[in-house]
């Protein structure tokens, strides 16, 4: 299922930028939010996988 791949691929790249950008500004909080939304998109190119596979 393309559409799980690339909500997922979002999530990663737009985590990785708030992850990156909370640690150039110093602010732990903001670094854990972008890995928290990295971790989400790893689950939903996951979620892509498995749907692929059943197909």
């Amino acid at each position: 299922m393309e559409s799980e791949h690339i909500k997922g691929a979002a999530n990663k790249i737009a985590g990785k930028i708030k992850e990156e950008t909370g640690d150039a500004i110093d602010n732990t909080e903001m670094e854990l939010k972008g890995k928290a939304q990295q971790q989400k998109g790893r689950a939903q190119c996951a979620v892509g996988d498995a749907k692929d596979a059943v197909e």
